[in-house]
């Protein structure tokens, strides 16, 4: 799309903002109930597109892009209206005859740019809160899922209107067309590498950002951990998607004492799930593809790196580039400098450290960027409360995986290097909204007269007064 086109989007939008602050909760509502019937009718051609970009089945569709995108609808369409009123606060007696209160009011002109790893409930999402709040959305889908865009837009173009939501399709090139404008907000969900051009390019309009972004998950399991639930939770979670999920469990630090044996349970697991060997493996209806020949080449690179450095396969690492098909892998005897404990991996390749105690464990995690998400699996409540206590990251599960970013009632986000800001639910509505403070002064006269100049005796005493007892 050429940067005159986007302009005019960009500024059909803006002209356009009066009428959405003007919206009643009614009218948005109206708007994602139409999103919500849409997104059924819609339903099969979700699933059709998803496979053509993925080969994902279509139950792992339902599960992991249209049950979550339709769960965040029904709840703020269950909530939109408790959100959006006016929030009173307390007034201190200083300020005695006013009262006050926050009134969120939409930010104006959002950019969202989304990922190809859940293009659907990534991109339904953010637009979800967006529209909730009453703003005009841009929405920059990855180019990298060219048949599940075609439906993202059939479903945005049925339900808004271009001066309220519009698709702009198009490469890097088109970002960062889109990056020069003056947009109110942006929200990003990506790399971290990205993020930091975002925010760059936010910082030049002081446009404020949300940045969903990910980094290395780990995972700790302790001697007292459930070995058989820990590996069966954790190859869902791992393996979901082909591994292309931000929050997955990136890589497993777990006690010396029980790593055989969890390694067994793990092989049980992968092998009861989607095949005995090899040729069942990639044969299997369970599993999808790495979305291109870019990142399957990527992951590749990485294993080769640990196994060349005398890491060891303990199941898996079969790869064919034909098909981006990469089989459930774990990995062990890897080294902390090895890439593959150093990059994001965002594919079906489990590393496996070992440590002595859980002190070893907190320091590894510690040395690295925070995380979006921290696992830990244990029996033990004071490594638990210890790792909580001592560590920083966007979530934590504790004996769970993924399974926090269902909870509508919990923010989502990550820390520093892992994201800024918060989404999902009331998180998100506030995401997308400014929180205006309101005072009122009810009555002719107000305390502050009491400061005004010329300054004297009374004024003092009034400073003193107020200081020392309100």
């Amino acid at each position: 799309m050429s940067s005159s086109n986007i302009q005019e989007i960009f500024q059909a939008q803006k002209s356009n903002l009066q009428n959405l602050r003007n919206q009643s909760v009614k009218q948005r509502k109206d708007l994602l109930k139409k999103l919500h019937k849409a997104i059924f009718t819609h339903r099969e051609a979700i699933q059709k597109a998803v496979f053509l970009d993925f080969k994902k089945p279509a139950i792992e569709t339902d599960v992991s892009e249209i049950y979550p995108t339709i769960s965040e609808l029904k709840h703020t369409l269950s909530h939109l209206a408790e959100w959006a009123q006016n929030e009173s606060v307390e007034t201190p007696l200083t300020l005695m005859g006013s009262s006050s209160y926050v009134q969120y009011e939409p930010k104006g002109n959002v950019l969202i740019i989304t990922p190809w790893n859940y293009p659907i409930y990534l991109t339904f999402s953010p637009i979800i809160s967006a529209i909730a709040a009453g703003n005009a959305v841009i929405l920059k889908p990855s180019e990298f899922t060219p048949n599940i865009n075609k439906e993202i837009t059939n479903i945005l173009t049925e339900v808004f209107s271009a001066n309220q939501v519009a698709v702009v399709e198009g490469d890097y090139n088109v970002s960062s067309e889109l990056l020069k404008l003056k947009f109110n907000h942006i929200h990003f969900t990506g790399s971290p590498n990205v993020g930091k051009i975002v925010m760059k390019a936010a910082a030049e309009h002081l446009t404020s950002v949300t940045l969903e972004l990910g980094g290395k998950s780990p995972t700790i399991i302790d001697q007292s951990a459930n070995l058989k639930d820990a590996a069966s939770k954790i190859a869902w979670g791992k393996f979901l998607n082909e591994g292309q999920t931000c929050i997955a469990p990136d890589y497993i630090l777990i006690h010396e004492s029980v790593k055989d044996k969890f390694v067994g349970h793990l092989k049980e697991t992968i092998e009861s799930r989607f095949g005995k060997n090899a040729a069942d493996l990639k044969s299997s209806e369970n599993l999808c593809r790495i979305v291109n020949a870019k990142h399957f080449d990527r992951i590749k690179s990485l294993t080769d790196d640990a196994v060349n450095n005398k890491a060891v396969v303990e199941f898996g690492a079969d790869f064919d580039a034909t098909q981006n098909y990469i089989s459930p892998t774990i990995i062990s005897n890897l080294a902390i400098t090895d890439k593959l404990m150093e990059e994001e991996i965002f594919g079906p390749i489990l590393p496996l450290v070992t440590f002595k105690n859980i002190d070893e464990a907190i320091a590894l995690v510690k040395s690295k960027e925070k995380p979006l998400a921290l696992y830990i699996f244990s029996k033990t409540s004071k490594n638990i409360d210890k790792v909580l206590k001592e560590t920083s990251s966007g979530g934590v599960c504790v004996n769970e995986v993924l399974m926090h970013i269902t909870n509508p009632n919990l923010p989502f986000g990550g820390v520093n290097n892992s994201g800024i800001g918060k989404s999902h639910g009331k998180w998100g509505f506030i995401d997308f909204s400014n929180e205006k403070a309101v005072l009122k002064q009810h009555l002719p006269i107000g305390a502050s007269r009491l400061l005004y100049p010329p300054y004297t005796k009374l004024t003092k005493f009034v400073i003193d007064f107020t200081m020392k007892w309100l």
